[in-house]
């Protein structure tokens, strides 16, 4: 899996303070942005505390992503607030050779991983059949798994993010999606480090919103997302 920063919004938490301040004065835009390069830390943290995040709305950052597996990109795309491109396996052939992830939990068990990898490999030939005989990739591709590994750049503005992280960094998330949220999280903590200062799941702030589902481990969760800061 690897997991980059694109680009982001210029300075997001002076747009973020500005659109703050702008709420409560008649001040112009270039007044506020330039009060917002001083004494921004303790007025944001006040703001995020009073729960006024919609101010978040007003920056985004955008994530390339790959080596995941459709099974991850489909639970990421469920989180509809955000921009999506996708790595086409319509347009894209895999001809050569797809690659796949393999869950933990099998590469553990020698004689069900080599049963996995040979599947994988009979998938790869037969696709590669299909396609030699004309079959055209977007037909071709009904056979390719979950598994398979794909492309995507992810743009989400600062509110959405928070909520992400929430969600997904949670140890209940699935473990892959989990893993590329604590990756996103570490980038993007150096950039807007007040904005993310307490991003992650639920627990951080509060009792686990999970529930009777929890994990129980939420001392071990607020120590490992201590380090993210």
């Amino acid at each position: 899996m690897q997991v980059e920063l694109l680009t982001h919004t210029p300075d997001p938490e002076q747009v973020v303070a500005a659109a703050a301040r702008l709420c409560y004065s008649n001040a112009s835009i270039d007044e506020l942005l330039e009060k917002s390069k001083v004494d921004r830390q303790e007025f944001l943290e006040k703001v995020l505390s009073l729960g006024h995040h919609s101010v978040l709305e007003h920056v985004s950052f955008s994530f390339g992503i790959e080596g995941i597996s459709r099974a991850c990109s489909h639970q990421l795309v469920r989180h509809r607030l955000a921009s999506y491109s996708q790595q086409s396996q319509r347009y894209v052939s895999h001809k050569k050779r797809f690659s796949a992830v393999t869950p933990a939990t099998i590469a553990a068990k020698p004689e069900l991983n080599q049963r996995y990898q040979q599947l994988l490999e009979e998938i790869h030939q037969f696709y590669a059949e299909m396609l030699d005989a004309g079959i055209p990739a977007e037909d071709a591709r009904f056979l390719l798994p979950n598994a398979a590994t794909t492309k995507i750049v992810v743009t989400m503005n600062g509110r959405e993010l928070r909520h992400f992280f929430a969600l997904r960094c949670c140890r209940r998330a699935q473990w892959e999606i989990q893993e590329m949220a604590k990756r996103m999280l570490k980038l993007i903590t150096p950039v807007a480090p007040i904005l993310f200062a307490k991003a992650g799941p639920g627990c951080l702030s509060g009792p686990c919103p999970e529930g009777k589902m929890t994990c129980g481990e939420m001392v071990a969760v607020r120590a490992e997302f201590t380090e993210f800061g």
